[in-house]
């Protein structure tokens, strides 16, 4: 089981990677980096994709909801998917994606890696299978 400095290894070799990281999303802060920052700051970059990340696994928008829930009255009382309610989240731009893949851990889940992609070299998904097996590997 690969730790923090091996998956960020791994996301790199992506094609068209420009920069990874593991952030707390609760604090905004760097668990590791490597390659580039969109904006040369690692941890700069940190707390502004880690507020992305809080709206979109806290925000009720996002959650998941039983299948045909408030469609009648006497709607299945099923319990909700175990888990964190967003997989991943992407942010395209001109130049690049950003992609957060949310890393479920028996603690807390409050950890994502985010890999920035070139837009003209980078496979999204690409990326994104192979963000779901690097973050399902990752040991903290």
């Amino acid at each position: 089981m690969p730790g923090i400095d091996e998956c960020l290894l791994e996301a790199m070799r992506l094609p068209g990677s420009l920069g990874a990281a593991v952030v707390d999303w609760t604090s905004g802060l760097a668990l590791g980096t490597i390659g580039d920052s969109p904006n040369n700051d690692h941890e700069a970059t940190a707390a502004e994709t880690a507020e992305l990340a809080r709206m979109a696994a806290e925000h009720p928008a996002f959650a998941p909801s039983e299948p045909g829930a408030g469609k009648q009255a006497g709607a299945s009382t099923a319990a909700p998917p175990k888990g964190l309610p967003v997989e991943d989240v992407i942010v395209t731009t001109r130049t690049g994606y950003h992609v957060l893949r949310f890393v479920e851990t028996t603690f807390d889940s409050s950890v994502f890696l985010h890999l920035w992609l070139d837009r003209d070299e980078g496979n999204l998904a690409l990326a994104r299978l192979r963000l779901r097996d690097i973050a399902e590997r990752l040991v903290l």
